[in-house]
């Protein structure tokens, strides 16, 4: 055995997510950068890296904006500072959303150019032809039904979905012909309670609910809402800190220190060696 053999940890992947149906909820955060996925690693069974990224780290108004090269930039960071966690790569709006060719070439490309184990796509009514495609060749798919940011130009904002029967029937279709089409999950977001629960017992594949209650098989949240980063988080976020604040106060402490000389101070200056 080489005396350079080094022990590595076993990523989990597209199995071990799928198996988790109806066991232990599956815990899902975004990351976007390598130290936040390294924070975030051991306490993730996976970590989304999500086209959000445009607004939350760009400050673009939504993800229509979001490249090809944005996300595998992002991508490339958070499988540099994450070890355990299943890396999804978010596919932009523009790149799946044709021929299936197409597709597959973008779908390939994130794959190999960030080493993720999987991609998500958004489930709009012709996408199913295209997630089969991708699984067909290889490639894991990750599918989202419901309320679908790239879709937010055409509905007019951001808007919770199936809250009426005909919404509830389109969206029931629409998460039956993704795990139909393979997606070994469904992210399913912006629903109703009743909605939720009743996609998670028709679908085989594990959902994963972004506003869409605790009756989905595991729940993601973007990670800046769940951390306090704003002011203002959407209705079916939780709080768990403050960082907002912390980075507030910690910017006024350090602009104190400078301004009245306190800073750097003996422990954080060089001095001359003697002789």
């Amino acid at each position: 055995m080489s005396a350079h053999r080094q022990e590595t940890v076993r990523r989990l992947a597209a199995p071990d997510i799928a198996a988790r149906k109806g066991g232990v909820p599956i815990v899902c955060l975004t990351a976007y950068t390598a130290p936040v996925a390294a924070a975030l690693d051991d306490a993730c069974d996976v970590l989304l890296v999500g086209d959000s990224l445009g607004m939350v780290v760009h400050g673009l108004p939504n993800t229509v904006g979001v490249t090809m090269e944005m996300m595998i930039l992002h991508g490339q960071a958070v499988m540099r500072g994450s070890k355990k966690a299943m890396v999804v790569v978010d596919m932009p709006f523009g790149s799946y959303e044709g021929a299936p060719e197409e597709a597959y070439a973008n779908a390939v490309r994130i794959m190999k150019e960030t080493g993720a184990q999987a991609v998500k796509v958004e489930s709009g009514p012709t996408v199913p032809e295209t997630i089969r495609y991708l699984v067909d060749r290889g490639v894991p798919v990750m599918g989202h039904v419901g309320l679908r940011p790239q879709a937010v130009l055409v509905d007019g904002g951001f808007k919770a979905k199936g809250r009426d029967e005909e919404g509830r029937q389109k969206i029931l279709a629409e998460a039956r012909a993704t795990a139909d089409a393979g997606a070994f999950a469904v992210v399913v977001e912006g629903v109703a309670e009743a909605l939720a629960r009743e996609i998670t017992q028709a679908i085989a594949p594990p959902t994963i609910g972004i506003g869409a209650s605790a009756g989905c098989d595991g729940q993601v949240l973007v990670s800046d809402d769940m951390l306090g980063l704003f002011d203002w988080t959407p209705k079916f976020v939780r709080r768990y800190a403050d960082l907002k604040g912390a980075i507030e106060k910690a910017a006024a402490d350090y602009a104190r220190d400078v301004q009245d000389r306190s800073f750097p101070g003996v422990a954080e200056t060089y001095y001359a060696k003697k002789d």
